[in-house]
C-alpha cells in the first residue's frame, strides 16, 4: 500500500521515495510503484497529477486497490531512491476547481435547495449536474454571487478522517458512498462533504467562480463553470473575441448583439437572392441543353459534362429539363472537388435509369441508386467524365 502524501499536505510538490518497483501492465505500459507519493491518482471527478520521477515524465496516475501506479514514458534507471516532482500548475488548478465545485454545489443547495448529483473536472471547463429540470439565469446569478461571497470571506477549508459513527456530528451535503476510510472536506458553516480530492487551505485561494452556461439534461440541469486562474483565462479569451467583433462590425460592445442580428438577417436575404438568381440561371441552362439535345433511336438525349455543378444543382437542373420536355432522357456527369457525380433521368420513356446508373458506378468505385425514372450516385474520378458519359449513352444504344 502506497503512503498518500497528498492527503497529508496537498501543497507538497517534491518528495523522495526510498523503496520502489517497476512493472509493465497488460498493455505493455511501464509503471512505477513507490512506498510513498504526492502524485494524486484519478478519482472522485478529479484528474491525475503529472510531473516527473527522477526526471522521467509521469503520463498518468491510477489507484489500483490502494497501490498508486505512476505510468511513465520510459523505464527508470535503477537507483536507490526516486525523487518525485509534481506539476504544481496543474495540481493547483485542480485544487481550485475542486474546491470551487464544493462551494458552488453548497451555494445551489443553500440558496435554491438543488442537489448536485455528479461532478466532472475537465481540462478547460468543469460541470455539475443538478437534480432539477429547469434553472433560470436569475437563479444562476443569485447562486454565483453567493458562491463568490464565500470565496471572499476566505474561510478555512479543512480535511478530517472520521469513522462512520462520527458522521452524525456533521451536516453532510450528500450521502456517502463508503463506510470506511471516510475523509471529510469541511468549509465551516458552508459545506461538509465526503471527498478524496485535493483542495487549497482556504476559500480565498479559489479566487473566483464563473458560471459559463446551463444546459438541460433530461430531468437534470448541467452547469458549466470555471474557477481560479481559469476565470481570468476565460475573460481574456472572451474579451479578445468581443474586441475583434466590435472592430469588425464597427459598433460599441453594448450593440454587438443587435449588429450581429442585422448581419445575419442581411446574409439570409443575400442567400435568398442568390438562390432565386441560381434558379433563373438553371432554367436558362435547361432550355439551352434542350436545344442541344441529340437523338438516338428516336429518343432525345440531353447530355452534359460539368466541372462546376454540385449534386444538388445537377438534380434540380435535370428535373427542370424533364419538366420542359417529358419525352427526353437526361444524363449529367459532374467532376469537381475530386469527386465524380452522376444524375440519370427520364420522362415518358420506359428506360430504367437506376439500371443505367448501376452499369457505370463500378467504373468509378461508386455508390448510388434511385428509381426507374430518376437515379443519382457518385464515386472517384478514376475514369474521365467523357468515358463515363459514353458508357451511359451506350445503355440507350
Amino acid at each position: 500500500m502506497t503512503i498518500k502524501l497528498f492527503y497529508e499536505d496537498s501543497y507538497i510538490t517534491n518528495f523522495t521515495a526510498h523503496t520502489w518497483e517497476q512493472f509493465t501492465d497488460e498493455a505493455n505500459r511501464s509503471y512505477i510503484v513507490l512506498d510513498q507519493t504526492a502524485f494524486y491518482p484519478t478519482g472522485g471527478g478529479q484528474p491525475y497529477d503529472t510531473g516527473t520521477l527522477n526526471g522521467v515524465q509521469v503520463l498518468e496516475v491510477e489507484d489500483v486497490d490502494g497501490q498508486i501506479r505512476h505510468y511513465v514514458d520510459e523505464p527508470l534507471p535503477q537507483q536507490d531512491a526516486v525523487q518525485g516532482q509534481i506539476n504544481w500548475k496543474r495540481r493547483f488548478d485542480h485544487m481550485q476547481q475542486h474546491a470551487g465545485q464544493h462551494i458552488l454545489s453548497a451555494a445551489f443547495e443553500d440558496q435554491l435547495g438543488y442537489s448536485t448529483v455528479s461532478f466532472h473536472l475537465g481540462q478547460d471547463v468543469c460541470t455539475i449536474d443538478l437534480e432539477v429540470a429547469q434553472l433560470s439565469e436569475k437563479d444562476v446569478a443569485v447562486v454565483e454571487a453567493f458562491a463568490n461571497d464565500i470565496i471572499q470571506q476566505n474561510l478555512p477549508i479543512e480535511t478530517k478522517w472520521v469513522t462512520e459513527e462520527e458522521l452524525s456530528q456533521y451536516s453532510l451535503r450528500k450521502q456517502l458512498a463508503v463506510s470506511e476510510n471516510i475523509r471529510l472536506v469541511i468549509i465551516p458553516n458552508v459545506d461538509y462533504s465526503g471527498c478524496g480530492g485535493t483542495h487549497p487551505s482556504s476559500t480565498g485561494q479559489v479566487s473566483a467562480i464563473s458560471v459559463l452556461k446551463i444546459e438541460k439534461q433530461k430531468n437534470q440541469t448541467r452547469v458549466y463553470f470555471v474557477c481560479g486562474h481559469r476565470v481570468t483565462n476565460e475573460l481574456r479569451t472572451k474579451q479578445a473575441v468581443v474586441q475583434g467583433l466590435t472592430n469588425l462590425l464597427n459598433v460599441p460592445e453594448s450593440k454587438l448583439v443587435s449588429a450581429a442580428e442585422r448581419v445575419l438577417l442581411q446574409s439570409k436575404e443575400y442567400e435568398k437572392t442568390i438562390d432565386e438568381l441560381n434558379e433563373k440561371l438553371l432554367a436558362i441552362e435547361a432550355k439551352d441543353l434542350l436545344h442541344e439535345a441529340s437523338s438516338i433511336h428516336d429518343l432525345k438525349i440531353v447530355q452534359m459534362i460539368s466541372y462546376e455543378y454540385r449534386m444538388k444543382d445537377l438534380q434540380k437542373l435535370a428535373k427542370m429539363v424533364l419538366k420542359e420536355d417529358p419525352a427526353v432522357v437526361v444524363f449529367f456527369v459532374s467532376e469537381r472537388d475530386n469527386k465524380m457525380q452522376i444524375v440519370c433521368g427520364r420522362g415518358e420513356t420506359d428506360l430504367d435509369m437506376n439500371l443505367a446508373l448501376k452499369g457505370v458506378l463500378p467504373l468509378i468505385n461508386g455508390k448510388g441508386g434511385g428509381k426507374k425514372d430518376f437515379a443519382q450516385g457518385g464515386g472517384e474520378p478514376i475514369r474521365s467524365a467523357e468515358e463515363v458519359m459514353m458508357e451511359l449513352v451506350k445503355t440507350v444504344r
